[in-house]
């Protein structure tokens, strides 16, 4: 990456990373208007502004004449490499008996700074199903996940049983072991440690309620 970002303002970054998003995800740069309803400018001059600011540091190139004519000095290379280490990749269903991060189970990687969250998170996990409604993770959340074989009782965690992974919250003593949902609708999953082995995954460190 060009140096040259560590001389951007606040905004500029943000808009830098909202055009590789753009290109990563779309397959195209945005349009003025589209930066511009993103960031709550009251006028396409805004964007175009900080847009020509961001020229003039040679982050990018302007091109005239098309409403997308932004090109990134960068490579597509150089995009992935941003993506993998300042994004997570999103899971969804996990395929029976595969690692949570095998490449058929993951939908895509997602522009979130892993370190926003303590510990730091390692991959998102897209939440099917309310049985964790009364701990605030809903259907369709991405769940934030610290990678990690060991839980303390009472920690939400993603386990996995069998060829089943789950999201629920553990309760551990001597070679029982219970997952217990956050909604009285769903029972207990009971666990005897001694007859089958339950995997801890990770630990749950956050929750996101993508945007419709």
């Amino acid at each position: 990456m060009s140096s040259l970002t560590s001389l951007l303002t606040a905004r500029q970054s943000e808009i830098l990373e909202f055009i590789r998003h753009s290109l990563m995800e779309a397959g195209a740069p945005p349009t003025r208007e589209e930066i511009s309803r993103a960031f709550g400018f009251r006028s396409l001059n805004a964007a175009e502004q900080h847009l020509q600011a961001l020229q003039k540091k040679g982050l990018i190139e302007l091109v005239s004449g098309t409403s997308r004519g932004i090109r990134l000095k960068e490579t597509l290379l150089e995009l992935k490499q941003a993506s993998a280490e300042f994004g997570l990749p999103l899971v969804g269903k996990v395929a029976a008996g595969s690692p949570i991060l095998a490449q058929e189970n993951v939908l895509r990687h997602a522009t979130v700074d892993p370190a926003m969250f303590k510990p730091r998170a390692d991959y998102l996990l897209e939440v099917r199903g309310m049985s964790m409604r009364d701990a605030g993770i809903l259907e369709g959340d991405w769940l934030a996940v610290h990678k990690k074989a060991e839980a303390v009782n009472g920690q939400i965690v993603v386990a996995r049983l069998g060829d089943e992974v789950t999201v629920k919250r553990l309760r551990q003593k001597g070679s029982r072991a219970e997952l217990i949902a956050e909604n009285p609708e769903f029972k207990p999953i009971v666990v005897d440690l001694k007859r089958e082995p339950l995997q801890i995954e990770g630990i749950a460190v956050g929750v996101i309620r993508p945007a419709l």
